[in-house]
């Protein structure tokens, strides 16, 4: 299976590898008042998906922060006696558990 998994992880990187080659040909971006990037086309992909995955971390971040604080939260709130089974936790703090949507 690990040979498998590698023989795709080359795969992968072939085509893209010819992707770039076959995308050395120049192109321009133009920005506003006459500003102009002039480079090979792969570049431009590159950088558009490298800002692409930016927006989408800095897009998740509140929402991780929010599910931190809330599991924060319920760390704190909840004690757990070492002596004592599970089975003897409150139901109130089964049911204040951080919510899963998203993940």
């Amino acid at each position: 299976m690990r040979i498998f998994v590698w023989l795709v992880r080359a795969a992968v990187f072939f085509v893209l590898f010819a992707f770039a080659l076959n995308n050395r040909d120049e192109a321009a971006v133009r920005w506003f008042f006459g500003y102009e990037w002039r480079t090979p086309m792969v570049f431009i992909v590159l950088a558009s998906f490298a800002l692409g995955c930016a927006f989408g971390v800095f897009a998740m971040v509140p929402s991780w922060w929010k599910h931190r604080r809330v599991a924060r939260k319920h760390t704190a709130s909840t004690t757990i006696v070492a002596d004592s089974p599970i089975s003897q936790v409150p139901a109130e703090a089964a049911l204040t558990h951080p919510p899963r949507d998203g993940l």
